[in-house]
């Protein structure tokens, strides 16, 4: 084949990705719409439309307007269903499983509660199971399974390296839950899955630097460079609640397993700022709670341990913009110009501070969207 045909066939391929994807943001589309849209001449949009036909991607939508007729006036849209796939949030207490078709649109879903000694794998497969059951579906038809997890995932082998949340999670459990589903399964750090979320549909939308921090039962953070997320040699990169910060507890790793209070997630954490407003006497059961009723110095004191840490962050990876979210980062909105001072006090970098935009379950949103990624790329073909 010569260059000039690949060149050619590449390009066709592009253009056939653009208006998938288009279809896929903004449901059917006609062929003037699609012009619109893409900025292709109407025979290059009429010849993609024939070779999506053919291939068995799309189909005819209906009219785009009541008496219309010819060609311009009938749309086109994606088959919803010639892929199907699943995210799932393992947490200590719940896994959470849904299946989405080849747009996004959730079509099964499912909540199994775990008690410490229940079996991990056996109960992400049963919630996979049980969210394909109610789409009329059976594990064997779900193209991608996306797993979102606490802890550590080895960027080399794709397995658990740590799990403090889990202990039972990290003994190589990516091949027996291959066995159990009868399909390859992906791993990834739950936080890196809301990063992945928030990048691709809130607060930080195509922004290429960014982090995501979670304050809540656990610390974390998601990164963002040059448009990618980073996640270090060995799966560590943002496991920032393990920070040993001026003020935090210097709690050691070799311990018996149980909830970690050291670094900053001992300061910044759920149970850290539930414990300070005890001490402060600050009423409330929950964070909202005492964020909104403590007074002045509990919220300076709550300020100045968040601002520590990002203070930490910004001087070793300048993200110029952190997403917060969690428990105490979602409730953290009326002090962040507070937080934004503290943190200019602390370090010459400047950095701005937003609360998620991301609705509903982050990790499974940021789950789905990597597994539909991946299949896309399959289906779709190669994008601009």
């Amino acid at each position: 084949m010569s260059s000039r045909k690949a060149s050619t066939g590449l390009i066709r391929a592009i253009n056939d990705r653009l208006a998938l994807d288009l279809m896929v943001e903004l449901g059917p589309m006609s062929r003037a719409q699609l012009v619109e849209h893409t900025g292709l001449a109407k025979p290059t949009v009429a010849e993609l439309l024939e070779r999506l036909l053919e291939a068995g991607l799309i189909a005819e939508a209906g009219r785009a307007g009541e008496g219309r007729s010819g060609p311009n006036a009938m749309t086109y849209g994606v088959i919803a269903g010639r892929a199907h796939v699943a995210g799932v949030e393992l947490r200590a207490t719940e896994v959470h499983a849904v299946v989405t078709d080849i747009t996004g649109r959730t079509v099964g879903a499912a909540v199994i509660v775990t008690r410490p000694k229940d079996n991990s794998i056996l109960l992400v497969r049963d919630a996979v199971a049980e969210a394909a059951s109610k789409a009329g579906l059976s594990a064997d038809d779900l193209s991608s399974v996306v797993v979102g997890t606490p802890g550590m995932v080895d960027p080399a082998t794709g397995d658990m390296a740590f799990s403090s949340d889990l202990p039972s999670w990290h003994h190589g459990p990516l091949t027996r839950l291959h066995e159990e589903l009868g399909r390859q399964v992906v791993f990834e750090n739950e936080v890196n899955l809301s990063a992945l979320a928030e990048h691709r549909v809130g607060a930080a939308r195509d922004r290429d630097d960014f982090a995501l921090l979670t304050l809540g039962s656990g610390v974390g953070m998601g990164l963002v460079l040059g448009g990618r997320l980073r996640r270090g040699s060995g799966g560590g990169a943002g496991e920032v609640g393990y920070l040993p910060l001026h003020g935090a507890t210097l709690q050691r790793m070799r311990r018996p397993e149980g909830v970690y209070d050291g670094g900053w997630q001992g300061l910044a954490g759920t149970r850290a700022v539930l414990a300070l407003a005890r001490e402060r006497g600050v009423r409330g059961r929950t964070i909202p709670d005492v964020l909104r009723d403590g007074g002045t110095d509990f919220l300076v004191e709550v300020a100045g341990r968040v601002a520590v840490g990002i203070a930490a962050v910004c001087a070793v990876v300048d993200p110029g913009l952190i997403v917060l979210t969690g428990d105490v980062g979602r409730a953290c909105g009326p002090l962040i110009a507070r937080i934004e001072a503290e943190v200019a006090d602390l370090t010459p970098v400047t950095v701005r501070l937003i609360t998620s935009a991301v609705e509903g379950n982050s990790v499974l949103r940021g789950a789905v969207l990597m597994a539909l990624e991946g299949v896309r790329d399959t289906l779709f073909g190669p994008r601009r």
